[in-house]
């Protein structure tokens, strides 16, 4: 049976006043709070044991006699008599194993009962009734980039409940949105935990996405480059006509002003497509197309 650091459970030095051992041994409660971990023995014993941290360091009388003879528990009889400091014993490293027996059994350890006197008997096993929010949950919502184009309404089906959800449009991928009060239930009374949703994009096979613009490859064949005139090209929200100047280069790129992705949470308001001219070359050419680039390439050589 070693010396167990009360201070070290709450994670907070031996100055700590009471408001800040309060805040730390709610923090710790609600971490380990059995309700909040069911079946995980591991976090009960947790539990336990910042209960009993509380238990000291929470009365005075208890915390200046923990204080005073912690670390001496076993000689604290003879240094009250003497008055004297004594013999004073090395601190122990509290390993899993110690921890395990200390507070396997429920109740108090068996430091405590020997420093306090017992009584205790696990009367703050339910956390002194401190209301804790409940636990937070965390989904993860799949959709397709034409999916979040415009708002949506979805029903989804959460640990058995329904819940009715307004996707906005323009939500990224990576994106987490909150909604109140869907989590699991609070203890001793506290509020429901929230639930998280992450948006999962998956990746379009026409355009790319970078933030509310889009980003997109156009052919163009050899002959349209060269001489130019009107193409047809594709946005996400149809086709649109375009004028090609003559002679453009591979490579070209060019804006569409509002015809990219809408912005999330702001109605009407688009990013830009971009698109970037790929000129394709003809892979065959018949005899007379040959003859006539020949022509064509004997004309620029005696200009």
């Amino acid at each position: 049976m070693d010396f167990i650091d009360y201070y070290k459970l709450l994670g907070i030095n031996k100055t700590a006043t009471p408001e800040e051992i309060k805040k730390a041994y709610r923090k710790m409660a609600r971490k380990y709070h059995p309700d909040l971990n069911p079946d995980d023995k591991e976090a009960q014993k947790h539990f336990q044991a910042v209960n009993e941290a509380n238990e000291v360091l929470n009365d005075p009388e208890k915390r200046k006699k923990y204080d005073q003879y912690g670390e001496n528990w076993k000689h604290q009889e003879a240094y009250q008599k003497s008055g004297n400091a004594g013999r004073r014993e090395s601190q122990q490293q509290y390993s899993n194993a110690d921890f395990e027996q200390a507070f396997g059994e429920g109740g108090f350890s068996d430091f405590f009962d020997s420093m306090f006197g017992g009584g205790g008997g696990g009367r703050r096993s339910s956390g002194s009734g401190i209301k804790f929010k409940g636990q937070d949950l965390h989904a993860t919502l799949e959709l397709q980039l034409r999916d979040v184009l415009e708002a949506d309404k979805r029903t989804l089906e959460i640990n058995g409940k329904k819940i009715r959800l307004t996707i906005k449009a323009g939500v990224e991928d990576g994106q987490t949105i909150k909604i109140k009060n869907h989590g699991g239930d609070g203890v001793n009374g506290g509020p429901k935990g929230d639930l998280y949703i992450t948006f999962k994009i998956a990746p379009d096979p026409e355009f790319k996405r970078e933030g509310s613009d889009l980003h997109n490859e156009v052919d163009i064949n050899l002959y349209k480059a060269i001489l130019g005139g009107e193409i047809i090209v594709p946005t996400l929200t149809g086709k649109v006509k375009l004028k090609l100047a003559a002679g453009t280069q591979n490579g070209t790129k060019v804006k569409l002003k509002g015809k990219g992705f809408p912005v999330y949470d702001k109605d009407g308001v688009f990013g830009d497509l971009y698109l970037t001219y790929v000129v394709t070359i003809p892979s065959t050419l018949t005899a007379e197309e040959k003859k006539l680039f020949e022509q064509l390439a004997n004309l620029r050589n005696h200009e």
